[in-house]
């Protein structure tokens, strides 16, 4: 079987903190044209954003066509001197590979890659369909000149994905425990308080946005937002700060703010949850006081991947390698999953998860040694499954 370690170690020797690509994306272009795959790089372009390069490739023409999605971006190392083993170094030790990147998701990219090498290899060089990857350089950016374009780009040709596997660490505690099969949305805003400022010993002559907005606060965290789907936990709101920008001990403030995090289930749109937050905001506060919710920009919208012959497939192929039942869940943060699902069927499963975004991010050799051989598997069941004109 291809080596998934080589081209893994390729890619985490490549500093790609995002938006940089560092040449992670050559890596993986030079691998699939050798292999036959037509391969396009697409940069895109966003006032206010850092332009990105993206890598398209496939091979065959015909469905049914499996895509693997994934991003070569990172997060920056933080303290190198932290780090055991350097962070763009690729080094092994102890059957341990380490590196920003190796987890989250450069391991499983190159997981993905071996597996497709070793199955043209096994097949003549050729799918029984098709098979492409979707690659992007900014994934764990801000997340506007990626997959999202690089779909939209994709479909102006005429490409058309029946389903996709994105490699992010979906897994727990133990390769085959858990596949992610959607993910909540996320919206951020700021309540801002505006009262009348004054002198503490004359609070009549002031009004005090300090004790309205820690009534809006109370208001939303003891009312649920919902109760939950069948596949989601219910939405969940977080205060993530509370500021008046008040130094003085003798002062009202004029003004309050608190600002806050929302992860929400696929009962709420994006639209019914900013008038929800809106009406009990306006209900919380007294009348001597104003206040207004300021938004965030968000494409962070829930989606899920309704159970069904490619899940069972997906779930069947990790059983067969690993023993494991694997978990449907929509936990966890968000992902480019939530633009893929547009086009087509997208079930999440990579490497496990603990050490992501952390100092020495690592993972067992053996884990993607394991990565290569479910990705083997699937591919195998899914043109033995899957038939041109099949759709989910």
């Amino acid at each position: 079987m291809a080596d998934a370690l080589s081209i893994a170690r390729d890619l985490l020797r490549c500093p790609s903190v995002t938006p940089a690509d560092a040449g992670a994306l050559g890596v993986l272009e030079k691998a699939l044209k050798q292999a036959g795959f037509d391969t396009h790089r697409v940069t895109f372009h966003q006032d206010g954003a850092d332009d990105i390069d993206n890598l398209y490739a496939r091979i065959g023409t015909q469905a049914p066509h499996i895509t693997f999605a994934g991003h070569t971006d990172v997060v920056p190392a933080g303290d190198a001197k932290a780090w055991s083993h350097g962070a763009f170094a690729g080094d092994v030790q102890s059957g341990i590979l380490y590196g920003r990147g190796a987890v989250d998701m450069k391991g499983a990219i190159a997981c993905s890659v071996a597996a497709v090498l070793d199955y043209l290899k096994a097949n003549g060089g050729k799918p029984k369909g098709s098979i492409s990857f979707l690659i992007t350089g900014d994934e764990e950016g801000v997340a506007v000149n990626g997959t999202v374009k690089l779909l939209e780009w994709a479909a102006t040709r005429g490409e058309k994905f029946d389903h996709c596997l994105l490699g992010e660490p979906s897994n727990v505690n133990a390769m085959g425990d858990t596949i992610k099969t959607g993910r909540r949305g996320s919206l951020s805003g700021t309540i801002i308080v505006d009262g009348t400022q004054g002198h503490v010993a004359y609070p009549h002559r002031a009004s005090n946005p300090t004790t309205a907005i820690a009534a809006i606060v109370a208001s939303l965290k003891n009312e649920p937002l919902d109760h939950g789907t069948d596949h989601f936990p219910p939405s969940n709101l977080e205060f993530v700060s509370i500021d008046v920008g008040n130094e003085a001990w003798n002062v009202i403030p004029a003004r309050a703010t608190a600002r806050f995090n929302i992860r929400h289930n696929d009962c709420r749109t994006q639209a019914s949850l900013r008038a929800l937050i809106e009406e009990r905001v306006a209900k919380a506060v007294p009348d001597d006081v104003r206040a207004h919710v300021t938004w965030e920009p968000s494409n962070a919208d829930a989606f899920l991947t309704q159970p069904g012959p490619f899940t069972e497939l997906v779930s069947a192929a990790i059983k067969g390698i690993t023993g494991n039942t694997p978990k449907l869940d929509t936990g966890g943060g968000t992902s480019d999953a939530r633009f893929i699902t547009n086009y087509c069927p997208v079930l999440e499963f990579g490497l496990v998860g603990q050490t992501m975004h952390q100092i020495d991010e690592r993972t067992p050799v053996s884990d993607l040694e394991t990565l290569t051989e479910i990705y083997r598997q699937i591919l195998d069941r899914y043109f033995k499954t899957f038939q041109p004109g099949d759709h989910e």
